[in-house]
Order: structure tokens, then C-alpha cells, then sequence
């Protein structure tokens, strides 16, 4: 069984969702329809997955960007065939707007580590996480919720931080997947950006690494009980 990640960016990558998918013993392999020059196709017909991740990136779903669209009708068929599919910051504002929501800026930038309340304990993919936990952040944009949409988390600066459409589709507009490594690479790359300038304070990569690692096994683990059972199980 494998699930395709949609990249956006070389500096975005799975990270802590690869060792649960590899836990789980969930084959993956990237398209990087957002690459500059034309990416190798995927092995996988996007109909054939067992599920799909959408990763962040520093672009706009409301780009006029030829893979943008191609990936919101990519998610389109996925949600109606109902196959599972993740998405992390901007990948959740993919979902969003496939299923007609509006995705538009946030009164104020979300750079670095603050706390969200978890509003669904009894969520599939929350049931391990405490009611508030300190996470990192990095966007600039929002979202109104889907139609159906159960509204999971929130933030005292972006109240949409997670929902969930169904019982198989996940939106997450936090980073439970950054690890040290790749925080400290968005460090880097901002220097030409400039969204440093209107980050919550000083940022620490190690600062909640531990938890941080905790949470997304919980999360990203139950995710990945979702795909196998799917695919063991559905008639």
C-alpha cells in the first residue's frame, strides 16, 4: 500500500509523517508538481492511492498557478471517491477551498511556537493529545470551514488550526511534522522573504521538540490506522 505527498517546496518535506507512515509499514513516494522544471511522474496513478498528503509551501492556494489548480481537482476526485487524505498548512487550505471554502489572509502572521486548544478530544486523531499544547506555527493565511466540517483546534491567533471533513479527510494548519533540522532550514530560506519580521518571538527549533515528536506520532499514527484499515478492510 502507498500514499502520494504533493511537495510544494524543496524545504518541505514529510518528516515526522515518513517514520509513522514507515511504522505503519505505508509505502510513500512524493510529487512535486510544483517544481520549476518538469518532476519525474509518480509511479502511482493518484486514483490508485491508498491516500494523499498535501505539504505546506510558500505560496497561496489563490495563486493563479497551473499546479495549484491541478491539485485542487486532484483532491476533488480523491474526497469524492473517498480516499484518506492529510493536509498540513497550505495543504489544508487545498482541502479547503476543493471543498468551496475561502482561504484568505489571517488578521496577523503565525511564525513560531504557540499553544493550541484541542476542541475534540474525542477525535480520532486528537484522543492522545492534551486539551492545550504548545506547537509550531508558520503562515500567514486562513480559512473558512468547509461545508460538513467539524472544527477539531484552535489558536488565540488563527482560530481554524484543524478540522476534520467525514471521517477520512484531515486538515491541520499547524506543523506537528516540523523536526529541528527543517525549522532551522525555513530559517535559512526566510532571510529572502523577510516573514521573520512578524514572528511571535524569538525562534527556537529545539524549543518543544520532545512533545512536539509525541504528538505527531498520536496524530499522524491514527491517520495511518485510517489508510491500512481502509485498504484491509473495505469491501
Amino acid at each position: 500500500m502507498r500514499v502520494l505527498a504533493f511537495r510544494h517546496a524543496p524545504d518541505v518535506h514529510l518528516c515526522r509523517i515518513a517514520a509513522a507512515l514507515e511504522a505503519a509499514g505505508i509505502e510513500y513516494e512524493y510529487v512535486d508538481m510544483a517544481a520549476a522544471a518538469p518532476a519525474p511522474k509518480a509511479s502511482l496513478h493518484p486514483e490508485e492511492a491508498a491516500g494523499m498528503i498535501f505539504l505546506g509551501g510558500p505560496m497561496s492556494v489563490n495563486d493563479d498557478l497551473d499546479f495549484i489548480h491541478a491539485e485542487i481537482a486532484i483532491l476533488q476526485r480523491a474526497i469524492a471517491k473517498g480516499t484518506p487524505v492529510l493536509g498540513v498548512c497550505l495543504g489544508a487550505q487545498l482541502i479547503a477551498k476543493a471543498l468551496g471554502a475561502r482561504v484568505y489572509a489571517n488578521p496577523v502572521k503565525e511564525i513560531g511556537w504557540a499553544p493550541i486548544t484541542v476542541l475534540d478530544a474525542a477525535d480520532r486523531l486528537f484522543r492522545g493529545i492534551n486539551a492545550q499544547e504548545d506547537v509550531f506555527h508558520w503562515h500567514g493565511e486562513t480559512f473558512d470551514l468547509p461545508p460538513g466540517a467539524e472544527l477539531l483546534a484552535s489558536s488565540e491567533r488563527c482560530r481554524h488550526q484543524a478540522f476534520r471533513v467525514g471521517d477520512r479527510i484531515y486538515g491541520l494548519q499547524f506543523h506537528p511534522e516540523a523536526t529541528p533540522e527543517m525549522i532551522r532550514e525555513w530559517l535559512r530560506e526566510d532571510e529572502g522573504r523577510g516573514e521573520l519580521r512578524d514572528a511571535m518571538g524569538p525562534v527556537n527549533p529545539y524549543h518543544n521538540e520532545r512533545r512536539l515528536a509525541e504528538i505527531s506520532a498520536s496524530l499522524f499514527g491514527s491517520w495511518c490506522e485510517i489508510v491500512r484499515g481502509l485498504v484491509c478492510y473495505t469491501p
